[in-house]
């Protein structure tokens, strides 16, 4: 039996790790127990997994994640992001569909500081559901719109999902980051013109519109927000600071306006932030470990490599590999988180991305679309629970309102795969 254990070595650790998901083990628990038993079966040393797994997350790049966590809850909690949106909503709140558009624009800001689409989806959700409800929207569209227009979290810099890619194929998370900007645009444009030809279809009028007098004194009041991501990509793009340099700028710039120009962070609210920071990073983190731990059980069961000379064998070209990519990722998105996916299949993909040639940089901008389908793709589907949790609403609900903007967001990665010009067009080549 246990020879027959051993000689099927990975089915068992995958039956395993399905197993304990099924039985809601958290995901970073799942992986590094199957993982361990996978290694304990071909007789690997244990004892070094606990060195493996600080290495893992022994990492300077890795470091900027708890620095943009951080960053985004101050700015969610300390006032930053109110007067964001209420500056936007004083220029474009009164337009036909001025509040969805405020929506994702607010979204797309929050995202450039944030690098996190529960947090983006959190902080947003939470202030702008209850506006559009009152404006009229049906609550089942604005909770659809905040858990897409979450998701640019992930996709404009700077990003979780992209600093953990950049950590595993050593590609420049610079690089990475600017290669996000223009698909973020593009996606947060569809989102928008999408939202304005809702509004007019159902007659959805806006807020009354502001006075010039009120617009400047919003923006005066909001523009220290304002300033945040352009500092923090503007550092990056200018070679001023690195990704981590920035996170832990953003952190104290956050801070100080919070602290001193807005007032509205007190002790209590900063224990809670540090806390919720903490979850969220040790989370992240743990997944990160565990994914060492079964990195290294599939390079010595050769994996990678088995999976690579059975794509070349089986796959015509690269864009029929990429294609079959894609249907995994949507697939795997339906029970996994993001960041899981990212570092399960990458380990495994990146040999067959090497022999068809992919540029690493494009592939990226791919799997994080891929990945933000992910987060409002059901059953698991992490934006689906925040938005749910914050309009006690069921979460059926808020997947019927989510469907029209992932049809958007599957157009879009469809503009990408194929048009690689709108990931690399910043980029130094």
């Amino acid at each position: 039996m246990m020879e027959f254990l051993q000689d099927n070595a990975v089915i068992v650790l995958f039956i395993t790790f399905a197993l304990l998901l099924v039985m809601r083990v958290p995901i970073g628990i799942s992986l590094g127990i199957s993982s361990i038993v996978g290694l304990v079966l071909i007789d690997f040393n244990i004892r070094t997994i606990p060195h493996n797994m600080f290495s893992a997350v022994d990492s300077v790049i890795l470091m900027a994640i708890p620095g943009f966590i951080f960053a985004g809850l101050i700015m969610a909690k300390g006032g930053i992001s109110y007067h964001l949106i209420e500056a936007l909503k004083s220029w474009v709140g009164h337009i036909k569909g001025g509040l969805a558009v405020v929506t994702i624009l607010a979204c797309m800001i929050f995202a450039a500081i944030s690098g996190s689409s529960p947090a983006t989806a959190a902080a947003v959700g939470s202030i702008m559901i209850p506006a559009m409800i009152d404006a009229g929207y049906s609550k089942k569209y604005a909770m659809g719109l905040i858990a897409a227009g979450g998701t640019l979290g992930i996709l404009i810099p700077p990003s979780i999902a992209l600093i953990i890619y950049g950590s595993i194929t050593e590609q420049s998370i610079s690089d990475l980051f600017i290669a996000g900007v223009i698909p973020g645009i593009l996606l947060g444009l569809m989102l928008i013109i999408f939202a304005i030809i809702y509004a007019r279809k159902h007659n959805l009028g806006g807020l009354e519109k502001a006075t010039w007098d009120t617009r400047r004194k919003m923006s005066i009041k909001a523009i220290w927000g304002f300033f945040l991501p352009v500092i923090i990509i503007g550092g990056i793009y200018m070679g001023a600071v690195t990704p981590t340099e920035a996170s832990i700028v953003a952190v104290f710039y956050s801070i100080i306006i919070s602290v001193f120009i807005y007032k509205e962070m007190n002790m209590e609210k900063f224990i809670e932030i540090v806390k919720e920071s903490i979850n969220t990073t040790a989370m992240i983190f743990l997944i990160i470990a565990s994914a060492l731990i079964f990195s290294t059980f599939l390079t010595i069961e050769q994996v990678p490599q088995f999976f690579s000379e059975w794509i070349a064998d089986n796959s015509a070209n690269k864009w029929i590999f990429i294609i079959g990519v894609n249907v995994l990722f949507f697939i795997l998105g339906m029970f996994l988180e993001a960041v899981a996916i990212i570092l399960i299949t990458l380990p495994i993909l990146l040999p067959a991305l090497l022999f068809f040639d992919i540029n690493l940089i494009h592939f990226a901008i791919i799997m994080t679309i891929n990945m933000e389908l992910a987060m409002i793709t059901p059953p698991v589907g992490l934006n689906l629970f925040v938005v749910s949790g914050i309009a006690k609403e069921r979460l059926g609900t808020v997947v019927r309102g989510v469907i029209p903007f992932f049809i958007i967001m599957v157009i879009c990665l469809i503009l990408v795969i194929f048009i690689p010009e709108i990931s690399l067009l910043l980029v130094d080549k």
